[in-house]
């Protein structure tokens, strides 16, 4: 069955005085993977608790596929589900565990079996069928709650943090699998996660959730390379933050000062909607060049010692002492900057494009 058009329309939940999900709309295309990314109680859970059906929102509408789904119970909306605990039953096997929704539906059991062992290809684990569930290391439960969620093909798969309880390992190499089952597939996914880079990774779109609300919905890349509010930038990613003073507009950049070092010319994207007064400048610690050798160039530069140089495998994390306070910058162990050790003065700097003004607040 071909992935289904999810609609949620202005759903609210509140728990006493505290506001869960505050006006939430998300519209999702069949086959599309959105993942709603946010911190604890930022509303992500609730809000896919309200698609399953296990959370009753005060108000709202969420359909699918046209079809308004509110006033069904959780078993009658034909969707997929995979929790971080998987909730697998740990007295049946591997298979029985996986024909368990296909029995409720009261499937033929040749219809079952071949239903079953499809699956079961699919998520790699066909020698394990007759194996109990205490008997699989975490990776494979979570391939059989997976593999659980999809036999009976559902428009719709919710995953609620399903690689939450893995080691980072099993989580880049099952983000892998799930991606490429997903595609198989053709199902709409919509995940909750708090960890940005599995959202990076796996989404192809992605909603930023705050105290109940969307911050900003857009593409990995668009989250990552442009987000509208300086919480955005900070959680999705690190970034450097720099406060500073307002100065005047050039186009869609402005000028600003740093109080600690007032004479600096600093230039960045302005998205602070037009505010004066106080701003944070953030850059992100990819995007700030490290030399040896003064650039040719008067804009965002300025003169830096290297305190920390912590080696991460793929990329080498530097800890600079700046006027402008501690800069982290992040470059690849092969590039030029790797050589750079504890003690060197060096000269660091960064494109206007590659910063941006947001509100102190935001």
């Amino acid at each position: 069955m071909p992935g289904a058009a999810v609609q949620i329309t202005g759903l609210n939940k509140r728990y006493g005085d505290f506001v869960a999900v505050d006006d939430v709309s998300l519209s999702i295309e069949p086959g599309e993977f959105v993942t709603l990314l946010g911190l604890s109680g930022s509303g992500k859970t609730t809000t896919l608790m309200a698609v399953a059906g296990l959370t009753e929102p005060d108000s709202g509408a969420i359909s699918i596929d046209g079809r308004d789904i509110l006033s069904l119970p959780p078993e009658k909306r034909g969707l997929g589900v995979v929790f971080q605990n998987y909730a697998l039953f740990p007295h049946l096997d591997v298979f029985d565990n996986i024909a368990f929704p296909l029995r409720m539906r009261k499937w033929a059991d040749a219809d079952i079996r071949k239903a079953v062992e499809r699956v079961l290809q699919v998520v790699s684990l066909e020698q394990f069928s007759d194996r109990r569930i205490s008997a699989l290391s975490g990776g494979q439960q979570q391939r059989v709650a997976l593999a659980r969620a999809l036999v009976f093909e559902p428009p719709v798969l919710l995953m609620d943090e399903p690689l939450g309880a893995l080691d980072r390992s099993l989580r880049d190499q099952l983000q892998t699998e799930i991606k490429r089952i997903q595609r198989e597939f053709g199902v709409t996914v919509i995940y909750v996660t708090h960890d940005q880079e599995e959202a990076l990774a796996l989404s192809d779109r992605i909603a930023v959730m705050a105290n109940g609300k969307i911050c900003q919905l857009g593409s990995p890349d668009e989250i990552y390379e442009r987000p509208n509010t300086g919480f955005v930038a900070g959680f999705v990613g690190d970034s450097n933050r720099i406060a500073v003073s307002m100065g005047n507009p050039e186009d869609q950049f402005r000028r600003v000062s740093a109080p600690a070092a007032p004479e600096l010319e600093l230039l960045a994207l302005d998205r602070t909607e037009g505010n004066s007064g106080q701003a944070v400048l953030m850059v992100r610690p990819e995007a700030i060049e490290m030399s040896g050798e003064r650039p040719d160039t008067d804009v965002n530069l300025l003169e830096a010692r290297v305190e920390l140089r912590e080696f991460l495998g793929a990329s080498i994390r530097f800890t600079l002492d700046t006027r402008l306070g501690p800069i982290h910058v992040r470059k690849g162990r092969s590039g030029p900057a790797a050589g750079f050790k504890p003690g060197n003065d060096i000269w660091i700097s960064w494109s206007p494009s590659e910063g941006a003004l947001f509100p102190p607040a935001s």
